[in-house]
């Protein structure tokens, strides 16, 4: 059902043409087509979704103390296990904290011997 229609409106007038049927125009089947193949929902500007990201400890046997660690971990499990490392976590942190007040530094520099802290118990197995 190709049909030629000019810029006039006339079979085989002159100007440029136009081929195919008004049936099968964007009001047709090809917007059906169309209209599935765009994505309903569209992200603009946001960032991407990523993934959970995976709760497994890299120094697992890494460090002088990472063997004993793993084995009062094993002995104590791990709920209880967790809670004294997190008490002795922030007793270590207070120390931290009154040695900055006594010397007189301030707060970046108690963060930056925090991390330091956190760096050489990781080092040492202490995280294990």
């Amino acid at each position: 059902m190709a049909t030629s229609i000019s810029a006039t409106g006339f079979k085989g007038g002159l100007g440029s043409s136009f081929h195919g049927s008004w049936g099968t125009s964007m009001a047709g089947e090809d917007y059906t087509i169309l209209a599935k193949s765009v994505p309903t929902q569209v992200r603009v500007g946001k960032k991407p979704i990523r993934s959970q990201p995976m709760m497994k400890n890299i120094n697992e046997g890494k460090g002088l103390f990472a063997p004993v660690v793993v084995v009062a971990r094993n002995i104590i499990g791990k709920k209880r296990f967790n809670q004294i490392r997190g008490k002795a976590i922030a007793l270590h942190s207070q120390v931290i904290t009154e040695f900055c007040k006594s010397i007189g530094a301030d707060a970046k520099q108690r963060q930056g011997l925090i991390r330091l802290a956190k760096k050489n118990g990781e080092r040492l197995g202490f995280l294990a």
